[in-house]
């Protein structure tokens, strides 16, 4: 017979206790709360007034309602006081000692067939439970800060966690309106395992000087559609509080992915912590403000000023796969003149057609006029002869990601393109040097790496080379503003920005669900619900095709040579298997055929 939970407690009052208080008040319940002191109880209670008077000014509560929610929360420093209690979480700082002394003090005096949770986000909940005389009735609630709008709960389960106790606290979590997600004890669960990967990752390129910290942010919201990027991420969450996470991590893992970033330790010891100090990565209007200020590390602009910017007014692109098309498209609206080159009369006219089919979608939703579309079209020109680039300003190249075929199309450009023109490749893995050094001009050749697609996605990664000119990397930024997109300046190394990112990310997830620790569907809820994602890793992986991945994957290894690179086996074994994702109808899930 399922429990039933009428009564509940909270231990501790911060910005996590306090929130999962409102949770369980906003759905009914009676709300017992715990603090070490009255200066404690009365900033906590200060917490909770202030999230409901701010959900009575968005309209999502009533004064009447926000009246009678605090109504059902009584608040005490006595944890005695919570003897009745069916279920107490704890919300204490992330300390084992500090954690485990609160269960073991609720364990003496709350009744026997009470569960005990904690909130922990890191650290081992079996642990825990053995200081405990009741281990098998205790568990791992982690909610998502703020509680009251992070819909992901995840429940950890030890070794001895007794089915009926786990099963109970599911069905309690549903019925709070959030999504649980059941998994083992290991540190940083579902979420932040596969985040703080990620996060320090980021950390690390920042570090290094590979790219800005506006850069890096920039990447993997416009690029991925993150809601926020990393770094400032990383100032919200608080620095102090990442390390203990990737620490905890690291010491269970060993994976050097763990390993906090030595730019992590600096800043904590400077006093650097993120939002909660007033500077972390960026500087903020005062300590607890989202507003963040200029300071000596803002840049001027993405151009630098003093530029010699390099002047395009007509551009060719080689290819007519759907990045081609895309890319020629993006030209055309934005007033330059496109020679759009293809194999065969055919592919040439067919991407014209491409084209057309696009901005006459355009058209019917209002984005532009039909007298815009036809200025659009009558700047494109399809030929197959690349002698046709001439007289161009520019050369994107937009051909299969094959490096020999992309070296021989920038030595044919080498010979046909006029002096001062600047050739650029939108590979999205391959070295661009390589590109380069195929040419008798490197200092003219640079990345171009739009998103797919071209004419939605706003980011573009403008790779440069050791040997592009500076000139060219600043007529590639300034001319990306002129598409009004969102350039990006970084080296030239395996991944680029977004997927160095990116792509660690997802093989840390397939070896997640290849360890069986949770699964597919219960990974992609986590990331979906807990960090706000716009899509789950194997609803991606199967969207960008297992076989990219894979060779995404492996072309990384290639270049850090660290265990943490090194392709999950299940996804080799997925691609050998021919399942490549949603364009083979089966990938990590089953899609129907249209």
């Amino acid at each position: 017979m399922t429990r039933e939970f009428r009564t509940v407690g909270v231990v501790g009052l911060g910005t996590m206790g306090a929130g999962i208080v409102e949770v369980f008040a906003r759905n009914g319940l009676q709300v017992i709360a715990a603090e070490i002191n009255d200066e404690a109880v009365a900033r906590g209670r200060s917490h909770l007034e202030t999230s409901t008077t701010r959900a009575i000014e968005r309209g999502k509560l009533s004064r009447e309602d926000a009246d009678e929610l605090l109504g059902r929360i009584t608040t005490t420093t006595a944890l005695a006081d919570l003897a009745d209690c069916d279920l107490v979480v704890e919300a204490v700082p992330e300390h084992l000692d500090l954690k485990a002394g609160v269960l073991a003090e609720l364990d003496k005096v709350m009744r026997p067939e009470a569960i005990l949770a904690s909130n922990t986000s890191s650290l081992s909940v079996t642990e825990l439970a053995v200081r405990t005389s009741r281990p098998g009735k205790v568990v791992g609630m982690h909610f998502f800060n703020p509680a009251p709008v992070q819909k992901l709960v995840e429940l950890v389960r030890t070794v001895v966690t007794e089915p009926d106790v786990i099963e109970d606290a599911r069905a309690f979590a549903a019925t709070l309106d959030k999504v649980p997600v059941v998994i083992g004890d290991r540190a940083g669960f579902i979420a932040n395992a596969l985040l703080f990967g990620y996060l320090n990752h980021a950390a690390r390129m920042y570090e290094a000087r590979y790219a800005t910290r506006e850069g890096l942010d920039a990447a993997m919201r416009y690029g991925c559609g993150y809601p926020m990027g990393p770094l400032a991420l990383l100032d919200l969450i608080g620095l102090d509080t990442a390390y203990e996470i990737l620490d905890t991590m690291y010491h269970e893992s060993r994976n050097l992915m763990h390993a906090p970033a030595p730019v992590l330790k600096q800043m904590i010891t400077a006093g650097l912590l993120g939002r909660k100090s007033g500077r972390g990565f960026y500087t903020y209007a005062k300590p607890h403000s989202s507003k963040v200020v200029p300071d000596a590390d803002t840049p001027a602009g993405t151009v630098p000023a003093d530029a010699n910017l390099r002047e395009i007014a007509r551009v060719g692109v080689v290819g007519t796969g759907t990045m081609a098309t895309g890319i020629v498209e993006v030209f055309a609206k934005a007033g330059y003149d496109v020679v759009v080159r293809g194999r065969s009369d055919s592919k040439a006219e067919a991407a014209v057609a491409t084209v057309r089919k696009s901005l006459d979608k355009a058209v019917v939703r209002g984005k532009i006029g039909e007298a815009e579309r036809d200025a659009a079209l009558a700047r494109i020109t399809p030929t197959t002869r690349l002698e046709d680039m001439a007289d161009v300003d520019l050369v994107v190249e937009a051909i299969a990601e094959e490096l020999d075929v992309k070296r021989a199309v920038f030595g044919a450009l080498d010979e046909i393109c006029k002096p001062g023109v600047i050739l650029a490749t939108t590979t999205s893995s391959l070295p661009v040097v390589e590109c380069a050094a195929a040419t008798t001009r490197p200092g003219d050749v640079v990345g171009l790496h739009f998103f797919n697609p071209a004419p939605v996605m706003k980011l573009v990664e403008v790779v440069s080379t050791i040997t592009t000119s500076p000139d060219v990397t600043a007529t590639a930024l300034a001319l990306c503003e002129k598409l009004d997109k969102v350039p990006v300046s970084c080296g030239d190394r395996a991944g680029f920005i977004v997927n160095a990112l990116l792509f660690p990310y997802l093989n840390d997830a397939v070896k997640m669900l290849e360890a069986h620790y949770a699964t597919a569907d219960d990974i992609d809820a986590a990331m979906k619900t807990g960090c706000a994602l716009p899509m789950g890793p194997f609803e991606l992986l199967d969207v960008v095709g297992l076989d990219v991945s894979l060779a995404i994957e492996k072309s990384l290894f290639q270049e850090f040579r660290q265990s943490g690179f090194a392709p999950a086996p299940l996804l080799e074994h997925l691609v050998t298997a021919g399942r490549l994702g949603r364009k083979t109808g089966h990938g990590f899930r089953d899609y129907a055929r249209r």
